[in-house]
């Protein structure tokens, strides 16, 4: 019978919790999701939104992707609390430090994939974490990037040149209302990467609330593209349901402390 796919259902899939160890010695928790009956054919590597905010590997697009996508369209997802990050997941070790020792963390969990044989690996980055994607994580061994909600806070123009010459795709994602870097904006500023693709997402916010489904989406078009979108809102299998009143202190990431520029 087929059901309604809901925000908290969870599809079948194999779910593996894994530790991430960085250079700098310290252990990051996370998780990977491989569909249940195939080898995926692509990957994901999630960078989630900023910690002292609520960011953290279960902010809502996130754990839906690690929800659906393995099942829908048979793709790896791997997310991680990068470090000092909590969620229900567990602690990462380490403290948040603006950018800076991240880059270990980014290192980490693009050699995670990359070791265990995962193919057609994109990063995708949210709010900071797309400063972490554009910092860090132009590596060889992806295929391109994805950047949701990009406010270029701790990124620099420098960064962007470095994407320009690694000459990988990217797709960015702003949303029509964004508090920190808006369509017309993220356009003049990533003109300078030749293969980015900048895309206005009409009446969405900087948190993507009630977009989720769309970004999916987006994200399956690239890294699995044989798999037709809009994905199925309606499941014939097993579902669970996840917790939602664990995640109901924990929002995702805004720099409420930041004013628009």
């Amino acid at each position: 019978m087929m059901s309604l796919i809901r925000a908290n259902s969870i599809l079948p899939a194999r779910r593996e919790a894994i530790e991430l160890h960085t250079a700098d010695g310290l252990r990051l928790i996370g998780e990977l999701s491989l569909p249940l009956e195939r080898d995926p054919v692509g990957t994901i590597v999630c960078f989630h939104p900023l910690p002292t905010h609520g960011g953290m590997m279960d902010s809502h697009i996130y754990r839906k992707a690690a929800w659906r996508l393995p099942e829908l369209a048979g793709m790896a997802v791997l997310r991680f609390n990068t470090r000092g990050t909590e969620s229900v997941h567990g602690k990462s070790e380490g403290a948040f430090d603006g950018g800076v020792g991240e880059r270990f963390d980014v290192a980490a969990a693009i050699e995670y994939a990359e070791f265990a044989d995962l193919p057609n690996i994109w990063v995708v980055g949210w709010s900071f974490g797309t400063d972490l994607v554009l910092k860090y994580g132009a590596e060889p061994g992806i295929t391109g990037a994805i950047l949701l909600s990009p406010p270029l806070r701790f990124s620099t123009d420098e960064d962007l040149a470095r994407w320009a010459e690694f000459g990988r795709p990217m797709t960015v994602l702003v949303p029509e209302f964004d508090d920190y870097l808006r369509p017309a904006e993220a356009r003049d500023r990533f003109a300078v990467v030749p293969q980015a693709s900048v895309t206005g997402v009409n009446g969405a916010k900087h948190l993507w609330v009630g977009y989720a489904e769309r970004i999916l989406d987006e994200i399956v078009q690239l890294v699995s593209p044989e798999t037709p979108v809009p994905l199925p809102d309606q499941f014939d299998g097993p579902m669970t349901s996840g917790d939602a009143s664990a995640y109901a202190d924990r929002t995702v990431a805004a720099f409420s402390d930041v004013p628009r520029s």
